[in-house]
């Protein structure tokens, strides 16, 4: 059961953290207008996130033997925090930092850490994740992507699909069969790292309604791989991306996504002493601040060495829900408002509009998460 913890236990030394990260992003990020802000997710920016890394701010939880800071979770959470409420441009580094390196650095060999977790914390390997395929979606047991042993390595054909930024990263951490068929489920799934470079790898990015291309479809015909692509053990994969999922589904990152628009909005309201929305504002005020609570309790769990996926998943359904009736809430207010909004505000209001409904895709979808927390609980 998730408890209320203390949010770290050097509450001084992470505060002045936070200021350290407030003045660089007022520093780098001061003229950005909310609209581009909005799209801190999407945000591809490769120099952005090297001068986090200049900073010591990728790879904030990895050793220091690797060139990370050897923080604790609740560190991280902090640098994150901040970036999200910033709307900084966190796409190039996030999922290296968030998930691909912890998980290289519980499973992988000496050589994949000495080799990939160096190039992460500097901000010089970018990574992607393939799990979800056409025809599966987010039941990633049935994935068909298949590694055949072949020679001293691997042979891969298959195809990933809504896989962020594939056409910008460096590395894929795919989940793919080494052995059995689809109908094995989770027996015989491997996780292996491929440079995507390689031959025989193609990559085409899907443009959304917003006119972005974020995500991208990828098709392997014969690729080759070496034996050392393998991560861990073989057919391990299933406990591996269980523990990565708790990783990407469980912090601020489900919960800010909205962030931008509500701070543009109640800076708004301010301006004209508009009062009316009091309720409305204290209504999304009081369940953000519950969440984060959550969420903090989530990071002590894994600051403390578990695996908590169970409350991952229950974060994020709830943190999604929310970041997607922020939007829908305050366009209610804007439309009951005899004020017509500032073009700036709208422009952000209407990109938030049309990307909220997939905020409850990435990371799972609603009705896997729940399956997940039904399952946890003996409900099912």
């Amino acid at each position: 059961m998730l408890q209320a913890l203390d949010f770290t236990p050097e509450p001084l030394a992470h505060e002045a953290l936070r200021e350290q990260v407030r003045t660089f992003l007022l520093d780098r990020m001061g003229a950005y207008p909310t609209d581009v802000r909005a799209r801190s997710w999407q945000g591809f920016d490769a120099d952005f996130s090297r001068a986090l890394a200049a900073r010591g701010w990728v790879g904030l939880t990895l050793p220091k033997a690797y060139g990370g800071a050897e923080l604790d979770a609740f560190a991280r959470f902090v640098v994150v925090e901040e970036l999200l409420c910033a709307g900084a441009p966190v796409a190039a580094h996030w999922i290296a930092d968030r998930q691909s390196g912890p998980l290289i650095l519980r499973y992988g060999s000496d050589a994949q850490k000495a080799f990939y977790l160096p190039r992460i914390c500097q901000g010089k390997a970018f990574f992607c994740i393939g799990m979800s395929e056409p025809g599966a979606g987010s039941d990633l047991a049935s994935v068909r992507s298949r590694a055949q042993p072949d020679g001293e390595g691997w042979r891969l054909n298959g195809q990933k699909i809504w896989t962020t930024y594939a056409q910008h990263s460096d590395y894929m951490i795919a989940l793919v069969r080494t052995s059995g068929s689809p109908e094995d489920r989770h027996s015989g799934l491997s996780q292996l790292i491929i440079d995507l470079t390689l031959p025989g790898i193609d990559i085409r990015p899907i443009r959304d309604l917003t006119g972005s291309s974020h995500f991208a479809e990828v098709f392997f015909n014969d690729v080759q791989l070496p034996a050392t692509a393998l991560i861990g053990a073989q057919g391990q994969g299933w406990e591996q991306v269980t523990a990565e999922l708790a990783f990407e589904r469980s912090g601020p990152e489900r919960l800010y996504s909205s962030l931008v628009l509500l701070d543009a909005w109640l800076a708004w309201l301010r301006q004209r002493g508009k009062r009316d929305d009091a309720v409305l504002l204290g209504r999304l005020v009081a369940e953000l601040t519950t969440l984060r609570g959550l969420s903090l309790a989530v990071t002590g769990r894994l600051a403390a060495g578990h695996s908590p996926v169970i409350e991952a998943a229950l974060v994020k359904d709830l943190g999604t829900s929310f970041e997607q009736s922020v939007p829908l809430l305050i366009a209610d207010a804007i439309g009951a408002d005899s004020e017509p909004p500032p073009a700036l505000l709208r422009r952000t209001l209407d990109y938030l509009c049309q990307v909220a409904p997939a905020f409850s895709l990435r990371g799972g979808t609603r009705e896997i998460l729940r399956g997940v927390i039904a399952r946890g609980l003996d409900l099912r």
